[in-house]
């Protein structure tokens, strides 16, 4: 069985920087596209950035463009968020998810394999 376990959270302070990683277990490669959400207390989960199956193209959500970086390694099954100029309003459960396509999407409707999230947590 395929899981998507990530890991990289912690505890930084604002203007810091982090990096995510999303390893898929269970298989030997993947070329499905795959992205980052995250969902902060008492909000919904929100889209953060996806990759496509070639990670040659690449989404990111307003909030985070220029700050973060979504990269992936087929040959490790590994996805990667690296995240920097953090502000509190980052603060949340970072989850890696997986669509059964290889193109781009933000819905998370659209993706079929969640990994069980990340905390970070941005301090002031």
């Amino acid at each position: 069985q395929v899981q998507l376990v990530e890991s990289g959270g912690g505890l930084v302070q604002a203007g810091g920087s982090l990096r995510l990683s999303c390893a898929a277990s269970g298989r030997t490669s993947s070329r499905y596209a795959m992205g980052w959400f995250r969902q902060a207390p008492g909000k919904d989960r929100e889209f953060v950035a996806a990759i496509s199956g070639s990670g040659g193209l690449t989404r990111y959500a307003d909030s985070v463009k220029g700050r973060f970086t979504i990269s992936r390694d087929n040959a490790k099954n590994t996805v990667y968020l690296q995240m920097s100029s953090l502000t509190p309003g980052a603060t949340a459960v970072y989850y890696c998810a997986e669509t059964n396509g290889v193109r781009v999407t933000t819905t998370p409707g659209t993706y079929t394999l969640w990994g069980q999230g990340t905390q970070v947590t941005i301090s002031t």
